[in-house]
């Protein structure tokens, strides 16, 4: 499918596993794609390996600026913008271990999460939308998270962070939607970034148990999910946050443990 033919994307954190996803898969069906993140190096060898459609961009969701830069750079060098995935989060192994309870998190950590996953999510739209608007409206797709509809024992930050972003997009999907522009979401489960599968295997077995498909998630099934809401066939869905976490939160909580009862019971 071409159902990106001549659109100019932007996708942050781009060099990550479902940020690079997304630009293979946003390319591929037509867009040329801006892949913008902290770590150039690793982005430009994601542009490279993606080829003419792509061109990385070094970009810190914690800085305005950067953000600011991004767009306008952008629009400088295409002449337009029409999709924008707000995708980069604060992930370092120490913001990880400081992101805990709300008893034990220091204000330091807390604003550090907020403003990378949640200030730089609005910035990147206030910077996007008037660029959108110029050419008759335009797709933002925000990357939410399983953590923002579910409370759990750590992480209280990032998990408050991304029910932020879901809030954004309601908003922005509100005051900009008649003008053209869609905001939408998209709230991964675990999903098997080579991240994930070296920092959390235990985890990664224990939510296996409570996913109802044969397998857990690949960035691929992300970047899917935001090909569609970029496109128009996604063109009457606004304001909304797509689930994309194997059915782990479509169940009663004991269902796991219940199957596994009346399976030895039988």
């Amino acid at each position: 499918m071409r159902r990106l033919e001549g659109k100019i994307a932007i996708v942050t954190g781009g060099a990550g596993g479902i940020g690079a996803a997304t630009a293979r898969r946003l390319t591929s069906e037509g867009a040329t794609t801006v892949i913008a993140d902290l770590d150039l190096e690793r982005a430009r060898a994601i542009a490279a390996e993606i080829g003419s459609g792509a061109t990385a961009f070094h970009y810190d969701a914690e800085s305005v600026d950067t953000v600011e830069a991004l767009v306008a750079s952008t629009v400088a060098r295409f002449g337009r913008l029409d999709i924008l995935l707000n995708n980069a989060a604060i992930t370092t192994p120490q913001i990880q271990r400081e992101d805990s309870t709300a008893v034990d998190i220091t204000f330091e950590t807390w604003d550090r999460v907020m403003a990378v996953n949640l200030r730089g999510y609005l910035a990147g739209c206030k910077y996007a939308i008037p660029e959108m608007l110029k050419v008759g409206g335009g797709a933002i797709i925000n990357t939410a998270s399983g953590s923002g509809l579910v409370g759990d024992l750590s992480r209280i930050g990032y998990g408050t962070s991304k029910a932020g972003v879901i809030a954004l997009t309601r908003f922005i999907a509100t005051q900009y939607g008649r003008q053209g522009v869609r905001c939408n979401a998209v709230a991964p489960g675990l999903i098997l970034t080579e991240a994930a599968k070296e920092s959390v295997p235990e985890l990664i077995e224990m939510i296996q148990n409570h996913v109802l498909t044969p397998r857990l998630g690949k960035p691929e099934d992300v970047a899917a999910v935001v090909a569609f809401l970029a496109s128009e066939d996604a063109g009457f869905i606004n304001g909304e946050t797509v689930v994309c976490n194997g059915g782990s939160l479509a169940h009663q909580p004991h269902s796991h443990d219940l199957a596994q009862y009346l399976e030895g019971r039988g």
